[in-house]
């Protein structure tokens, strides 16, 4: 089996979680998506800590970021497929 480097819930999410050490920027990932049962690849653009966020969807500067279905914030940058989501390019709504 492929070894898995991040998840996604849904095809229909924006992102996925690395779930392992040491992700290097030009890193070719793996990553399944949980509800449909596929797996699917991306290149890192940027190192991402485990825990962090990877683009699975480019995103416009102000779009909302869906994470396991739920919408957990904005842009305030636009974001390319493969980059690394965190503070310094996704707000919350809230404020």
């Amino acid at each position: 089996m492929e070894k898995i480097h991040f998840v996604v819930h849904d095809e229909g999410d924006s992102v996925g979680v690395i779930v392992v050490e040491d992700v290097k920027a030009q890193d070719m990932l793996s990553g399944w998506i949980m509800d449909q049962d596929k797996i699917v690849n991306f290149k890192a653009l940027n190192d991402i800590p485990i825990g962090h966020k990877l683009a699975i969807k480019a995103l416009a500067n102000g779009a909302t970021v869906i994470k396991y279905g739920v919408d957990i914030g904005r842009t305030v940058a636009p974001i390319q497929v493969g980059e690394h989501l965190h503070v310094h390019n996704v707000k919350t709504k809230r404020w």
